[in-house]
C-alpha cells in the first residue's frame, strides 16, 4: 500500500468502508487494549486543549499511551497558540517533532489551516462544528450492543435537541457515511446548516442511508434504534442557561419520548449530562442507556483511529486490521 497522509477533520474525511474499517479495529482494541502499538519508542503525539475536557483528555492520554506513544498534552495557557502564535508556526513546530497532532478547538477553519500545514495526520478532538471522535465511539458502542459493524447499516438513529451543534453536525454526516437512516429534531432557529444536510443527503444516496430534519421530536424517534441527545447549552453558555433552553423542553428525552422508539432502544450521551433537562434521570439511569459503555468506548474508537491514520502514512497494511 503506498503511504498516504490522511486527516480526521470532519466525519466525512473518510468512506462508508474505511468508517467500518476503523470500527472494526475499535472492536478489537475493545477484546485487547494493546492489540496494535504503532507509537512504541515511545513516539510522541501532540494533544492540544483549547477547551476543557474530561473524557476527551482522558481518552487521548490513555490511549496515546497505551499505543505505545507518549501523549503531549499542552493546555492554551501553555502554549504560544493561546498568546497569538499563528496557526502554521506552531503546526511547522510540532509536526517535526510529534507523529499525530490531536486539537480540540473552536473555529473549524483552525483545524483546517493546521492540516493544511501539517506533515502527519491531524485529528479533530472537537470543534464547533464537528465531533467525529465521539461519533466514532457512539457507533462503536451500537455495534458492541446490536451485532457488530455490519449491524450499523440501515440502523435508524434520532438526535433532539440543540440540532445547529457540533453533534448534530457530525450525527448527519457520520450516520449518512454508515448507511443509516438519521433523523434530527429541534427547534426553529436551532436546526442544522443546510450545506452540512446537503452534504450527508448526497453521500446517503450512495450509501443507502437517509436523512430526516424536522423540528417534530415524535417523529424523529418513530422506530429509532438508539436515541442521542447533547446538552442545551454549550461551554461558556451556562449563565444563560434559562433564557437559553426555553425552546428545548419538548425536545426532552423521557420514558414517554422513548416510548416512540424501538422497544429495544439505546440511549447515548456524549457527557456531561444534566438530569432532568435534556435527559431525565429515568432515562440516563435506566435499562436502556448505554452512556458509560459510550464513554469507554472514545478510548477504543480514538485508538483505533490514530492506528488507523498512522497505517495509512506509513503504508502499513498490518495496522490497518
Amino acid at each position: 500500500m503506498m503511504a498516504q497522509l490522511r486527516h480526521m477533520l470532519r466525519d466525512d474525511d473518510v468512506n462508508h468502508e474505511e468508517q467500518k474499517q476503523i470500527l472494526e479495529l475499535g472492536m478489537k482494541f475493545r477484546e485487547n487494549r494493546f492489540h496494535h502499538r504503532p507509537f512504541e519508542g515511545p513516539q510522541g503525539v501532540a494533544v492540544l486543549f483549547d477547551k476543557p475536557s474530561t473524557r476527551t483528555r482522558s481518552s487521548f492520554s490513555i490511549g496515546v499511551a497505551e499505543l505505545g506513544g507518549y501523549p503531549l498534552v499542552i493546555d492554551k495557557s501553555g502554549s504560544q497558540l493561546g498568546r497569538g502564535e499563528p496557526i502554521s508556526d506552531t503546526t511547522e513546530v510540532l509536526t517535526r517533532m510529534a507523529y499525530a497532532i490531536v486539537w480540540r478547538t473552536f473555529e473549524q477553519s483552525r483545524i483546517e489551516e493546521m492540516a493544511s500545514v501539517a506533515t502527519v495526520p491531524v485529528v479533530n478532538a472537537l470543534t464547533d462544528e464537528f465531533h467525529p471522535c465521539q461519533v466514532l465511539a457512539d457507533f462503536l458502542t451500537l455495534a458492541q450492543f446490536r451485532g457488530g459493524v455490519d449491524a450499523l447499516e440501515g440502523m435508524s438513529i434520532a438526535y433532539l435537541g440543540d440540532a445547529a451543534n457540533n453533534m448534530a453536525n457530525s450525527y448527519l454526516l457520520a450516520g449518512a457515511v454508515a448507511g443509516m437512516h438519521v433523523a434530527v429534531a429541534g427547534p426553529n432557529g436551532y436546526l442544522p446548516d443546510e450545506a452540512i444536510v446537503q452534504d450527508a443527503e448526497a453521500i446517503a444516496a450512495t450509501t443507502g442511508g437517509s436523512i430526516l430534519v424536522t423540528t417534530n421530536p415524535l417523529e424523529a424517534v418513530a422506530g429509532a434504534d438508539c436515541v442521542f441527545t447533547d446538552t442545551w447549552v454549550s461551554m461558556g453558555e451556562e449563565s444563560q442557561y434559562a433564557v437559553r433552553s426555553k425552546p428545548f423542553w419538548p425536545y426532552q428525552v423521557n420514558e414517554k419520548l422513548m416510548g416512540y422508539a424501538k422497544p429495544d432502544a439505546l440511549f447515548q450521551h456524549c457527557l456531561p449530562a444534566y438530569r432532568g433537562k435534556e435527559v431525565t434521570a429515568e432515562v440516563i439511569d435506566g435499562p436502556q442507556s448505554v452512556v458509560w459503555d459510550e464513554a469507554e468506548n472514545r478510548l477504543h474508537a480514538q485508538k483505533a483511529l490514530l492506528t488507523w491514520l498512522i497505517g495509512k502514512q506509513r503504508g502499513d497494511e498490518s495496522l490497518l486490521v
